[in-house]
């Protein structure tokens, strides 16, 4: 099964197979997880009180922003837009 995808950059209409849709939602949900993990990250440090723990929270900070990147870069290169993927979860969601 094929299903209609418009590209924002090239601005032609293309088409993209479920498997193609379906590594765009992982993706998809990859950078959403990577981004609430990049947030908790932010809050343990603000929240650190000791040396220790300072230092652990600056080491899982630097390691959540590093993979949150990452998974940006993957998006992008497929040009994933994440107002429509969302709007598209929802209606997924709601059937």
């Amino acid at each position: 099964m094929k299903i209609w995808w418009k590209s924002r950059k090239k601005e032609e209409e293309t088409y993209i197979t479920a498997e193609e849709q379906e590594r765009m939602w992982h993706v998809f949900l990859d950078v959403q997880r990577s981004q609430m993990e990049w947030e908790r990250a932010h809050l343990l440090f603000q929240e650190a009180t000791g040396q220790d723990q300072i230092d652990y929270a600056i080491y899982m900070l630097e390691a959540a922003e590093r993979k949150y990147q990452m998974n940006l870069k993957q998006a992008k290169q497929l040009n994933l837009d994440g107002a429509r993927m969302q709007y598209m979860e929802q209606k997924r969601e709601n059937g």
